[in-house]
């Protein structure tokens, strides 16, 4: 009589082999120049020392409408050591947002403003009115386009 194959599951190393024997592919982490995390970062980029600008109005910016969550992914991802201003991005109340360090995270980013220069109200809001960036929307002007003269002859 024959023994019936065996269903008991190989011992696999999960960091480094599926199920199947097969070596797992590694995610890659590159971020493409035209990726929407670089279209956010180029937006934020530009909000002036002193100023505020919120989660939806930078998803706006970036050409991602509706998309504020996108824009609160991408700040949290960002290493502490960032050149990128995030403490410069607030929630459409005006309010700072909770950070991935926890609430010490938010005075923290307070505290950066402050020392920029915005003013927070008794109940944590920054005055979107006075403090808020209002980038120019008119892109520069595009010279008109060349005249080509033709010959008569």
């Amino acid at each position: 009589m024959k023994k019936p194959l065996s269903r008991a599951r190989p011992e696999v190393n999960a960091a480094h082999e599926t199920p199947r024997g097969r070596p797992r592919r590694k995610k890659r982490s590159v971020v493409r120049p035209d990726s929407t995390r670089e279209r956010i970062h180029a937006q934020v980029r530009k909000i002036p020392r002193g100023r505020v600008a919120t989660y939806g109005q930078i998803a706006s910016l970036a050409g991602l409408d509706g998309h504020a969550r996108q824009v609160g992914y991408a700040m949290a991802a960002l290493p502490s050591h960032s050149a990128v201003p995030w403490h410069r991005v607030i929630n459409a109340q005006g309010r700072v947002s909770m950070r991935r360090e926890g609430p010490g995270g938010s005075i923290i980013q307070q505290q950066m403003l402050e020392r920029e220069g915005v003013i927070f109200d008794g109940g944590g809001r920054v005055s979107l009115a006075r403090f808020g960036w209002k980038p120019s929307r008119n892109p520069p002007p595009t010279p008109p386009p060349a005249r080509v003269r033709r010959g008569s002859g």
